[in-house]
């Protein structure tokens, strides 16, 4: 069965929407306070005592229990940091509170690409584009057939295998994908761009690979091994959880797409339309949505992507109420089985 192309309701059904969604939108910006800065706050101190903790047990990694104590502890605070605090700060959802030290324009996270280049690709591109075939690059992240508006070659038939090997390497995916070299070919990016690109993601590049590959390891002397291969576990199980968490987010089989045409004069209702039809949640524990970046609300973080990522919880079931008296799918699932249905999106568009 082909992946559902999306289709929007009436322009009347959408505006009507479209205001439910901005006076919902409006009523968690304006309660906004306290509460949300003791949020964000308290999951810095944990993820930087979980860093902390964890690079100090490696530094005596050679007793195996202090290894595997060092590991996970390591893998926690770089998951946090990535999903829960980097994605999100760079969404500029904790802007508001005026602090420069968790501020969209000063984060640099912990991963290999630069926050500048991911924010044009992802809060740009992606959020603006989401799932349109032709300018959400998203969509496969220009290697992998998502949908069958896309035009098939036969290197898809292994994008099974690129799938499997994309999830433990998925920063350095994440990274190449961000320069958009497909785009100077064509004109749409100078060669000078792509070089100022590719020199920033070198530097930070290598950066990431000092501090982990040779600082820490050498800090850990007698136990510079064990703790080199911790921090190369960290880095794996971050990027494995990382590539779950998104793409069980944006590629279950429910998941719609739409064409250029179909966003043509699209509005702000449209436009909500679309988040909801082309994104799926994750259903869970708490501790799986803190760790997911609250990303398993992906219905909602694509609804209001500068809203403080702890309020997705409170907005769910009131979206899931609104999509259900307008008669709109949402699409939502526990983690296994939006993991099955995301595979079957792979291997479905894997063959012409």
């Amino acid at each position: 069965m082909p992946t559902p192309t999306g289709v929007v309701p009436g322009a009347d059904r959408a505006e009507r929407l479209g205001r439910e969604l901005d006076a919902l939108r409006a009523e968690i910006l304006a309660a906004r306070g306290a509460d949300d800065a003791r949020y964000i706050r308290t999951v810095i101190a944990v993820q930087r005592g979980c860093e902390a903790g964890g690079r100090a047990a490696l530094a005596v990694s050679l007793l195996p229990p202090a290894w595997w104590a060092g590991t996970t502890l390591l893998a926690v605070a770089k998951t946090l940091e990535n999903m829960e605090l980097g994605h999100n700060i760079l969404h500029g959802q904790w802007d508001w509170l005026g602090d420069p030290a968790i501020h969209s324009t000063t984060w640099e996270w912990d991963f290999v690409t630069p926050a500048e280049a991911w924010k044009r690709t992802h809060n740009h591109l992606h959020h603006t584009y989401t799932n349109v075939v032709g300018r959400d690059r998203d969509l496969g992240y220009t290697v992998l057939r998502m949908s069958p508006d896309q035009p098939w070659h036969p290197a898809h038939l292994l994008q099974p295998l690129f799938t499997a090997l994309l999830a433990p390497v998925f920063e350095w995916g994440i990274a190449l994908y961000d320069l958009e070299a497909e785009a100077v070919p064509r004109g749409a990016k100078s060669v000078r761009s792509l070089l100022g690109d590719v020199t920033g993601l070198v530097r930070k590049a290598a950066r990431q690979a000092a501090k982990d590959y040779v600082l820490f390891p050498l800090l850990a002397g007698p136990s510079a091994l064990p703790c080199l291969l911790g921090n190369l576990t960290a880095n794996t199980a971050r990027n494995i959880w990382a590539h779950t968490v998104i793409f069980c987010g944006h590629f279950p089989g429910d998941v719609q797409t739409f064409t250029e045409e179909q966003i043509d004069g699209e509005t702000r209702g449209e436009w909500y339309l679309r988040q909801i039809q082309g994104s799926a949640n994750i259903e869970g524990s708490p501790l799986l949505h803190v760790l997911s970046g609250n990303l398993s609300h992906q219905i909602e973080h694509h609804l209001f992507p500068d809203l403080p990522s702890n309020r997705y919880a409170e907005l769910a079931p009131r979206v899931r109420e609104i999509c259900a008296r307008h008669g709109l799918p949402y699409v939502t699932g526990p983690l296994w089985r939006q993991y099955a249905s995301m595979w079957g999106r792979v291997l479905r568009n894997a063959v012409a």
